[in-house]
């Protein structure tokens, strides 16, 4: 096992200087300078709103959701959330490009709530999954009547 974690730490670094390499070469001064300021900002944002509401979020769901259903609701979130920050400013633009852009000429909010509705479903089957395994009278749980 640790010969894997080797090798994947491995391409890793070069996957990572292979970017550094084509920044460098490709990307003007000017523009490196804005980079390294929205990096900057990216970890501010992080540290100082995104994990706190996480933090927060979790620390809500544990008590009022019961184990066994948590795990799903968790996993539904951490599908979600990103792919709604994602969404967010795509549907900000959308109809704001010429007809030959054709990325923003989509509906991103029905996509949004497309995709929302198919994390929640593939959600709820685990979930409906999970609690008729665990009714089966093979596991040990109450025979079915």
């Amino acid at each position: 096992m640790g010969y894997w974690r080797l090798a994947f730490g491995i391409l890793g670094v070069l996957v990572i200087l292979y970017g550094i390499v084509n920044l460098g070469v490709h990307i003007p001064i000017q523009t490196l300078g804005w980079v390294a300021v929205w990096l900057v900002a990216v970890v501010i944002i992080h540290q100082g709103l995104v994990s706190p509401v996480v933090i927060g979020v979790s620390s809500l769901l544990r008590r009022l959701i019961p184990d066994r259903s948590r795990r799903y609701l968790q996993a539904a979130l951490i599908m979600a959330v990103p792919v709604t920050v994602i969404a967010i400013p795509m549907i900000y633009r959308q109809g704001s490009q010429p007809p030959s852009k054709a990325l923003l000429l989509q509906n991103f909010i029905a996509n949004l709530g497309l995709l929302l509705g198919i994390i929640a479903a593939l959600c709820l089957v685990g979930y409906a999954m999970r609690v008729a395994r665990d009714r089966s009278p093979a596991r040990g749980g109450p025979p079915s009547s």
